[in-house]
């Protein structure tokens, strides 16, 4: 499954770019997962291919992602997948999902 598609390219805030606009309310774009972890995407560097998340696995937390290791991650012959039905939503509304 290809992760970004160039659709997701145009939409999703390059890095740094909305930092502005409070977390709350800043816009989750996709949502990738694997077992129980899951990436809540909320801006991209397209030249360093890394991506501002939150993240819910053995810890919620914000951080950055690499998309190069999110393509290669495998756990027990599965594979990071990108939610096909996830509608951009805003931030302080997922933050109160446990997923």
């Amino acid at each position: 499954m290809q992760l970004m598609t160039k659709e997701l390219e145009k939409i999703i805030p390059a890095m740094y770019s909305d930092e502005d606009t409070k977390l709350e309310n800043k816009t989750v774009y996709t949502k990738f997962f694997i077992h129980n972890w899951m990436w809540w995407i909320l801006e991209y560097s397209k030249e360093d291919r890394l991506f501002f998340a939150y993240v819910q696995g053995q810890s919620d937390e914000l951080g950055y992602v690499s998309l190069d290791e999110l393509e290669n991650l495998e756990v027990n012959g599965l594979r990071v997948e990108r939610d096909l039905h996830f509608a951009p939503t805003r931030y302080g509304d997922i933050k109160e999902l446990k997923c």
